[in-house]
């Protein structure tokens, strides 16, 4: 069995059966559905099968469950913090490479949202982007026609000035990154989009942690996009227990 020893929320259930039914083992019997709570003590599911095939599976199985919940775990912890608002928690591109698809997932089982998984149906302006445009000789208007031209609707800009904010305004963005400001800035310059370009969001982000990442909602930013959700994800703690069959006497822990 699955035996959960921290309160944290299932996730990674696909993956963790993906493994099972690779090594011939049936899927895990789950007691719970993604995105629900379990406290520490309780089984999130029952599996069996032959032992060599299940000694086969636990440490990838366990692998991907561990850090799928323990993402989930921290990205609820964030949007519980923020539930008050309207704000929506994100996560970013900083995902393990190879799975990206995975973190997302994992992400969302939590109660975060999509930011973008990659450039090809948003287009993403950041600072080094904006010293390649003058570099090059080109605008950010120039850049962002170029991308509506070729059917990118989703338009977004990293602004670190309140110049930037009136460029990226003028220029079409749909959304601003505002990066590694205080919620007060965040505040400012997004009244200052939105009465310069209504209907544009605001995304804060950078910097913002469970302390501080009510306040960042409260300076009305539509979205918060947090790189540690999946780049410093602590594993959740979960062990795969095996027993004799039809004894419950302990055979093998499995989960260190």
């Amino acid at each position: 069995m699955l035996e959960v020893r921290t309160d944290t929320v299932l996730a990674g259930t696909r993956y963790a059966d993906a493994v099972l039914t690779a090594c011939d083992v049936p899927p895990v019997a789950w007691q719970f559905h993604e995105g629900d709570r379990m406290l520490s003590g309780t089984v999130a599911g029952s599996l069996g099968g032959p032992l060599r095939n299940m000694l086969l599976a636990e440490r990838t199985l366990l692998n991907l469950l561990q850090r799928a919940c323990g993402i989930a775990t921290m990205t609820r912890r964030y949007v519980d913090a923020v539930a008050h608002t309207g704000a929506r928690i994100l996560h970013t591109r900083k995902t393990a490479p190879g799975l990206r698809l995975f973190d997302v997932e994992a992400v969302r089982a939590g109660g975060g949202g999509v930011h973008r998984v990659d450039l090809a149906h948003t287009v993403m302006v950041k600072d080094n982007h904006w010293r390649a445009l003058a570099q090059g000789g080109r605008t950010l208007a120039g850049a962002l026609a170029q991308a509506r031209d070729l059917g990118v609707l989703e338009l977004y800009v990293e602004v670190e000035s309140l110049g930037q904010v009136d460029e990226a305004c003028d220029a079409g963005a749909t959304r601003l990154l505002v990066d590694n400001q205080s919620p007060a800035t965040v505040a400012n310059w997004g009244a200052r989009a939105r009465s310069r370009r209504p209907g544009i969001e605001i995304e804060a982000t950078g910097g913002i942690t469970l302390e501080n990442v009510a306040r960042y909602a409260q300076a009305a930013a539509d979205f918060i996009s947090i790189g540690a959700l999946t780049h410093s994800v602590a594993a959740a703690d979960i062990s795969l227990e095996l027993r004799e069959q039809g004894t419950g006497k302990r055979e093998q822990e499995m989960g260190d």
